[in-house]
């Protein structure tokens, strides 16, 4: 039960000061606490798809869960409810009763290189998977942070760049998961983004900020995301609550002045304050007022939940009579490809925990295929960068050259990021560290050693400097653009020998975040694609692994373009033309091209599913269940045909969303432009047929609801499940719309034969658009088309529904122009 708090009375009960002291961070992931006025601790931890904890890599273990591309591939609301509810138990276990999710900017652009960790193309989509995952969230008590507010749909300079959007595509596309989850959903808190929004930073932005607090009735907190406060006059007074992280940089005294001088009123500052007192009554933080010790929680519960997750996300885009699932007969399978014995279970930054395991699909389909013999070759490498030497031993120097006594000491994989304090008794302002350890190759040959920092760095080979990265050091892309590029050395190892590697780092005496990685790899050639081949060409069936990783789909850089990295797309080739029954699986975070589609028998889309990820996919290719997950996004047949094209990243500070309305599905409608995959799609085990579409009330009265409903059979042999889209076109509108929009889905689950009626609601918004010069949501009357059916190009039911009159709900305010 969570303990009643006078807030008012709290609140009016702290100075000046204790009130500011609430307005930003105490570190990188608490808030400040008053323990002589009853003011808790309140932990923060990053998500979305697992509670991460306070080390950004090598803390306590925590569940891994499938990247928000792959929950929204689901389309299934409870499913992504429970997932909710059960990262709840695992941000209380690192200690957190705020959780830094869920994402529901949207996939503007396949580039983005934070697509995976977004649902969906569509508004409506983004929306209602996310109000699910909000409920689960915070019907166990622990507050939902949707982010990142607003128009952050690229990595390319997010720091600085403006997002250029009129006020009527604002509206409708990119606030509207926003409005969704905090009107439907009840969020408690939102992050905003990092860059501008039509020429001011979304941290500031009073317009942004305005529609959230006063049209949507916000009462809840609204931090910055890391480092993304730019000012305290101009953002206190556009109602942002929480600079994070801490210590502060903008609030404080500054903040103290500001009010003593009349640039903010003390009441600004107090609403302020209680919007956090009210978010730490909400989470429970009260009766939890100390903190608690983050701890490792591996439930059998959760592992069977990821699992299904996984499994239930995983996309079924190709698949000849008689190929999948892999059935009784295989004797032989040959499991290939660089994705195959490297479970590539999340993208990278933010949203990355420290897994309590990793299954691989090599794994994962050799549990699930005992009586079949399966050989594996990797074939090619797919490494963005070098791989991470694990188990490095890490000193510690209060000085910034390595020099004096050590201070600390602790263990680190290959990859070690600071933000605040490193270690305890180290100056996160002046330290410097030495990272000892070695490696064995398992084959002789030519080899890559690889350094990256976000500070300065050098490595040293059996005592011998290798790589200067120290008085040279350059920023670049790695660490979410804060470090330098990876540099390498190339050298040829013995197989067997060890070899001592050390990596020395000094930070570059800035608050901030501090990282190095210190990587291995070795090349692979033509003998490891022939041995591939070899392998594929004796097995009966061959599957191949391939796609991205944490490095390629990661936060801070947007991917180079929608081939496969590497060689990759060459193996799958030359695999399909040593064995005609191939079957690719795909692990990346957005679409790809697919020059090879016609070559092979089957293709799955598996995206990112988290710790169980070999045994979700070895589900869906056995058979153990329906290959039921639908494309959240639409894959392009060429980049060029992706309507930010021309738009996308951005040019002198400046990226123009120049597509208004016509992004995903909408833009291939339009244009009349066919792309390889459309929104929606998806294959199963099993057949369904969808019939007697109807609506119970076809003519409606404004404010009515539109009850529809089709009846659904499964028509095929086993299980299976569904999911039916509706999509609703305007007959004749005043202010040109999309060719239709997704306005309804549901997934239902069927036995062979079964059927069912399957209700789909139609709210009032579902027919309004947006008019920006009448500053109002305007329906107006006539005929709208409700077309049902199981992809965003298969609608083949319709009913037309009329409403009687028009109407419209002013919004009031300054309108928002694109460029002002």
């Amino acid at each position: 039960m969570v303990m009643s708090v006078d807030l008012v009375a709290l609140v009016d009960s702290l100075t000046l000061e204790e009130q500011v002291s609430l307005l930003a961070g105490q570190d990188s992931w608490s808030v400040n606490a008053i323990p002589g006025k009853g003011v808790p601790y309140l932990r923060l931890s990053d998500g979305p798809n697992g509670a991460r904890g306070g080390e950004f890599i090598n803390g306590v273990s925590a569940s891994a869960f499938p990247a928000g591309v792959s929950l929204a591939s689901s389309w299934n609301e409870a499913l992504v409810a429970e997932v909710g509810a059960a990262l709840a138990g695992e941000a209380l276990s690192k200690g957190a009763r705020v959780l830094l999710a869920p994402t529901v900017n949207l996939h503007r652009s396949p580039l983005n290189g934070r697509t995976f960790e977004a649902f969906s193309e569509d508004p409506y989509l983004t929306g209602k998977l996310a109000v699910a995952y909000v409920k689960g969230l915070q019907g166990r008590g622990v507050a939902a942070t949707v982010k990142h507010f607003v128009g952050n749909e690229s990595e390319f300079e997010r720091t600085s760049i403006s997002s250029e959007i009129g006020e009527r595509a604002l509206r409708e596309l990119y606030l509207r998961p926003f409005e969704m989850v905090v009107r439907e959903g009840g969020a408690w808190c939102v992050m905003t983004a990092y860059n501008k929004v039509n020429g001011v930073y979304a941290a500031e932005n009073p317009w942004t900020l305005g529609v959230l607090r006063r049209e949507w009735g916000f009462d809840g907190l609204v931090m910055s995301d890391w480092f993304g406060t730019h000012s305290t006059a101009d953002a206190a007074n556009a109602s942002l609550d929480l600079e994070m992280p801490g210590p502060t940089q903008w609030r404080g005294e500054k903040l103290v002045a500001a009010v003593r001088e009349g640039q903010v009123e003390p009441g600004v500052v107090r609403e302020s304050a209680l919007r956090v007192l009210r978010t730490m009554e909400r989470v429970g933080a009260f009766e939890h007022p100390e903190p608690q010790v983050e701890r490792a929680q591996d439930l059998p519960e959760t592992r069977a939940l990821i699992r299904r997750a996984g499994a239930e996300g995983v996309v079924l885009l190709r698949n000849l009579p008689g190929v999948l699932p892999l059935a009784g007969g295989l004797e032989s399978l040959a499991v290939i490809g660089p994705n195959a014995d490297v479970a590539r279970i999340m993208g990278g930054g933010s949203a990355q925990v420290n897994a309590h395991y990793r299954v691989t699909p090599l794994e994962g389909l050799r549990a699930a295929l005992p009586g079949v013999s399966v050989a594996f070759a990797r074939g090619c490498d797919n490494e963005r960068f070098t791989v991470p030497v694990k188990n490095l031993a890490v000193s510690y120097f209060n000085t910034p050259d390595l020099s004096g006594a050590v201070v600390a000491t602790g263990q680190a994989t290959g990859e070690c990021v600071w933000m605040g304090l490193p270690h305890a008794g180290v100056d996160p302002a002046v330290f410097s560290a030495s990272l000892k350890g070695s490696f064995t190759p398992d084959v002789s040959g030519p080899h890559r050693l690889g350094l990256a920092s976000a500070g300065r760095s050098r490595l040293l080979l059996d005592g011998r400097e290798v790589i200067e990265n120290w008085d040279s050091w350059r920023p670049g892309g790695a660490f979410f653009g804060m470090g330098s590029d990876e540099l390498t050395f190339n050298a040829t190892l013995e197989a067997g020998r060890t070899y001592a590697l050390e990596a020395r780092f000094a930070s570059l005496g800035q608050p901030g975040l501090y990282a190095v990685r210190v990587g291995v790899s070795r090349e692979y050639g033509e003998a490891d694609l022939s041995e591939a081949l070899r392998v594929a060409s004796e097995a009966d069936a061959a599957v191949v692994f391939v796609g991205g990783n944490q490095d390629w789909d990661t936060e801070g850089i947007d991917r180079f373009g929608l081939n496969l990295p590497g060689p990759q797309d060459e193996l799958v080739r030359r695999v399909a033309s040593v064995n005609p029954r191939t079957i690719v699986v795909l692990q990346t975070g957005g679409p790809v091209l697919m020059p090879w589609l016609n070559d092979v028998e089957a293709v799955l889309q598996a995206w990112y599913p988290g710790q169980e990820c070999g045994n979700a996919i070895a589900d869906v290719l056995t058979g153990a269940v329906d290959a039921t997950g639908r494309l959240p996004t639409t894959f392009p047949a060429r980049l060029e045909d992706h309507p930010a094209f021309f738009n996308y990243p951005g040019e002198n500070g400046r990226v123009q969303y120049g597509e208004n309305l016509f992004i995903g599905y909408r833009h291939y409608d339009a244009a009349g432009v066919t792309p390889l995959f459309p929104f929606g799609f998806g294959l199963s085990y099993t057949t369904f047929r969808l019939s007697n579409a109807r609506a119970a009330n076809p003519a409606f009265q404004p404010g009515e609801t539109v009850s529809l409903t089709v009846n659904v059979q499964n028509s095929g042999a086993r299980a299976g499940s569904q999911v039916v889209q509706l999509y609703l076109e305007d007959a004749e509108s005043r202010l040109r719309r999309p060719v239709r929009e997704l306005k309804a889905f549901a997934k239902v689950s069927l036995q062979p034969g079964e059927a069912r009626d399957v209700t789909l609601s139609l709210e009032p918004r579902a027919f309004a658009y947006f008019d920006d010069a009448a500053r109002a949501w305007v329906s107006e009357a006539g005929e709208f088309t409700a077309r049902i059916g199981t992809s965003s190009d298969n609608l083949p039911l319709s009913v037309t529904l009329t409403l009687s009159e028009t109407t419209r709900e002013d919004v009031g305010g300054e309108p928002q122009t694109a460029g002002h």
